[in-house]
């Protein structure tokens, strides 16, 4: 695979993302990048293991072994972080939580497979702010009512509103900015060790791979999940 999809298998080794081929639709023309190839091998990635959980799940016994053991482990951990952070409203979260943690988890780490990881680009990090943005605000609306989003902007004083308008709008940004810019570091330093170090570069770099691929991307994973639970918490209104 090349046009940078492989990060550590092209002979030119960069970091940006490249366009593979491209179509007519509507008298415009779209690609698909690399950012879109890379987010279908890890969808795939994901699909894979469910359909393997379902039937470990469905064929399991009473007392887990093995690969169920590590599904129910898998479950019962990210209910246990959901519950942990949203309290009474966890149930109605743990779908969406539990998704997008999957997803941007094994996002990120996809660099341990030499794969450009999809949320090294930022329209795929801003489209998951803004999905939470969305569900933030339809949650404040449904629970607090117009007024309360109303007496929410105004606080702690009328004229303080604009600055409260900002806040909100700037949450999608700080979300998708943030990891977007902590994996694509990562994406950079690897490139460039590659790319300058060539066929030296081969087995040492794996312990930097531990770090800006396993390490920092299972805390950016938390950080991003952590902090939609918060803002989701706050809209509905729960302690």
């Amino acid at each position: 695979m090349g046009q940078g999809i492989l990060l550590s298998g092209a002979d030119n080794i960069d970091f940006m993302i490249h366009g593979i081929f491209s179509y007519e639709l509507f008298g415009q023309t779209f690609w698909i990048t690399t950012s879109h190839v890379c987010s279908l091998i890890v969808m795939l990635i994901i699909i894979a293991f469910i359909f393997a959980a379902n039937r470990a799940i469905k064929k399991g016994s009473e007392i887990p072994t093995g690969f169920q053991n590590v599904v129910e482990l898998v479950v019962e951990k990210l209910d246990g972080m959901v519950d942990s952070t949203m309290g009474k409203c966890a149930p109605a979260f743990r779908n969406y939580i539990g998704t997008i943690f999957i997803f941007i988890l094994v996002s990120n780490i996809s660099g341990l497979l030499g794969l450009r990881p999809p949320t090294a680009d930022y329209g795929t990090t801003l489209a998951l702010g803004l999905m939470t943005f969305t569900l933030i605000h339809f949650n404040k609306f449904k629970h607090q009512k117009v007024k309360g989003v109303i007496a929410g902007l105004c606080d702690p004083w009328p004229f303080w509103a604009p600055i409260n308008m900002i806040g909100d709008i700037a949450v999608p940004i700080s979300l998708s900015l943030r990891l977007f810019a902590n994996i694509l570091s990562g994406v950079v330093m690897m490139a460039l060790i590659y790319g300058l170090l060539g066929k030296i570069a081969l087995f040492w770099p794996a312990a930097l791979h531990v770090y800006f691929d396993l390490f920092s991307g299972a805390i950016q994973t938390y950080v991003f999940c952590m902090l939609t639970m918060t803002y989701i918490s706050d809209a509905v209104g729960t302690e």
